[in-house]
């Protein structure tokens, strides 16, 4: 049985934990949500050209802030929108879209007016690499 998840008017694959993840896939619009009491919260909305290694989700170099934000590794989902005829612009709004929409805390584009301090402090130790 295949779970989808409509983000605006998008039908994205999921949610899953992200720990279930695979097989990798191309061209896709993806979020990361906590998964809590109160339903599925997005944390990261962004675009990938290739999801082409099985871990390519937990070497995100916000995969600490989403941990971070999600209490643990178990609370974390993974949504996928697969987009095969894509190109990189055409994802790109789609997140631009969804950013507006949700404001995910840990997406970079993420106005810095609307920062908590969890979100600065997950930018400050993403800087310092």
């Amino acid at each position: 049985m295949i779970v989808t998840i409509q983000i605006l008017h998008y039908e994205f694959l999921g949610p899953i934990k992200l720990s279930e993840w695979g097989p990798p896939m191309e061209k896709v619009v993806y979020i990361i949500f906590n998964q809590n009491k109160s339903g599925y919260v997005p944390l990261y909305v962004d675009e990938s050209e290739k999801t082409d290694q099985n871990d390519f989700f937990t070497q995100n170099d916000n995969f600490k802030c989403w941990i971070q934000h999600a209490g643990n590794e178990t609370n974390l989902s993974l949504a996928i929108l697969p987009l095969w005829e894509s190109d990189e612009p055409e994802r790109k709004r789609i997140v631009d879209k969804i950013i507006s929409k949700y404001r995910p805390p840990v997406s970079y584009t993420h106005l810095r007016a609307h920062e908590t301090r969890h979100d600065i402090v997950c930018r400050l130790m993403l800087e310092k690499k």
